[in-house]
């Protein structure tokens, strides 16, 4: 049965378990940091130490999500989703077992490694098992299950750790994800569809090929976008709420309500996206509104000339202009992308999500520290503004990797 055949139940069981692996990995990004407080404590160590240990398992994560998705190509992602799931899970769970802060990153590089494979592995899978006049739902589902792992985990651990401390609430953490990726292995709906097709006489094969499709105009004009956007959110979500307090000499909570309010807006964005998806195939120019939309939005909290009473809305329409973008955005992966090459697109594209997490908060945070709150929202939406033109150059190239493919 090919995806465009495929009933509306199937497609819902695949999404489904596909949205909820999603969902684990986002929750095992924050997952840590809420016990920060506690785990200075145990161990001895300053904030920016703990804050090392996060940076080795996103640059763990972001280095090999494009060997991730060679990987799914080859063998197909079924069994590398379930693999990634089972090493997230056992990386958080070992990290409630340590002896000494140091293990903790031999920890985040196990849970790195799994983490590297949702966004090849889960692309991949509904591309190929969904129904191409669903996918803009199924995008939207995708993303909306990641940030549903961000909500559940911060009250996660700081509940489980209230009754059985920092080591019972991430081998509760981890055990919650073992159990699920021993449900999804039982699931054979997951199953086949995925791997590298044989390919025709003649057409060009190995690694010189893959990599010419990688660094080719319309896969890098994706990174781009991508790698822009990650850094416009991840400043945001790091930094918005101190960098509020400070430009309007608020109390946090009022800040940290606008954060809240930023992220259940960029839910609310990604469920809207995902109906337009579905119905319109104008995906560049939803990208681009919503950016615009988005840098606007965000200028205005920066330039501290609001009422304190509206921050809350303007923070909730940044994020849903921004989130609007997350369907498109996927389906104009999946446009420049050769059928048997996903796996390895989506996770080079999706690298540049963790690098853009990297690189954003250390620059964000020198600004910050020098006294500039207002150039954390100034810098942010002036990323969201230079990422409109790789959408736009993008309607120019979205044909090069056909070209590619050919030998040409």
């Amino acid at each position: 049965m090919t995806a465009a055949a495929t009933p509306l139940r199937i497609d819902v069981q695949v999404i489904s378990l596909v949205g909820v692996g999603h969902g684990f990995s986002h929750f095992y990004h924050l997952a840590i940091p809420p016990l920060f407080p506690l785990l200075k404590d145990e161990f001895g160590v300053s904030y920016a130490a703990l804050g090392s240990v996060m940076a080795v398992y996103f640059a763990v994560s972001g280095v090999l999500q494009t060997v991730a998705g060679f990987v799914v190509d080859r063998w197909g992602a079924r069994p590398v989703l379930i693999g990634g799931l089972a090493l997230s899970a056992l990386g958080m769970g070992l990290a409630g077992l340590v002896p000494s802060f140091e293990w903790l990153y031999v920890c985040m590089v196990i849970a790195g490694l799994g983490n590297c494979v949702f966004h090849p592995a889960d692309l991949a899978l509904l591309n190929a098992k969904v129904a191409p006049r669903r996918l803009g739902y199924a995008f939207s589902a995708h993303s909306i299950t990641g940030y549903l792992g961000w909500a559940v985990a911060p009250v996660f651990a700081v509940a489980v750790s209230s009754v059985w401390g920092w080591r019972g609430a991430l081998l509760a953490a981890g055990a919650i994800g073992a159990v699920f990726a021993v449900f999804m292995a039982m699931q054979r709906i997951l199953a086949g569809g995925t791997r590298t097709a044989p390919r025709a006489a003649g057409a060009p094969a190995g690694l010189r090929h893959d990599v010419r499709l990688l660094v080719s105009a319309p896969v890098m004009l994706c990174f781009a976008f991508f790698l822009l956007l990650s850094m416009a959110l991840s400043g945001l979500q790091t930094f918005s709420t101190t960098a509020l307090a400070e430009l309007y000499t608020i109390e946090l909570v009022l800040a940290s309500s606008a954060l809240t309010a930023f992220l259940l807006g960029s839910a609310a964005g990604v469920a809207f996206g995902g109906v337009l998806a579905a119905r319109s195939d104008r995906h560049r120019t939803i990208a681009v509104a919503g950016m615009l939309g988005g840098a606007v939005a965000t200028v205005a909290l920066g330039m501290a000339a609001l009422s304190t009473a509206f921050l809350v809305p303007v923070a909730a329409l940044a994020g849903f202009a921004i989130g609007v973008v997350a369907p498109a955005r996927d389906i104009l992966v999946r446009e420049v992308t050769p059928t048997h090459s996903r796996g390895k697109v989506y996770g080079f594209v999706y690298s540049g999500l963790d690098l853009g997490g990297l690189v954003a908060p250390l620059v964000l945070g020198w600004l910050l520290d020098r006294g500039a709150p207002h150039l954390v929202f100034m810098v942010a939406a002036g990323l969201m503004i230079v990422s409109i033109p790789t959408v736009v150059l993008l309607r120019q190239g979205t044909r090069r990797p056909a070209a590619v493919l050919r030998g040409r």
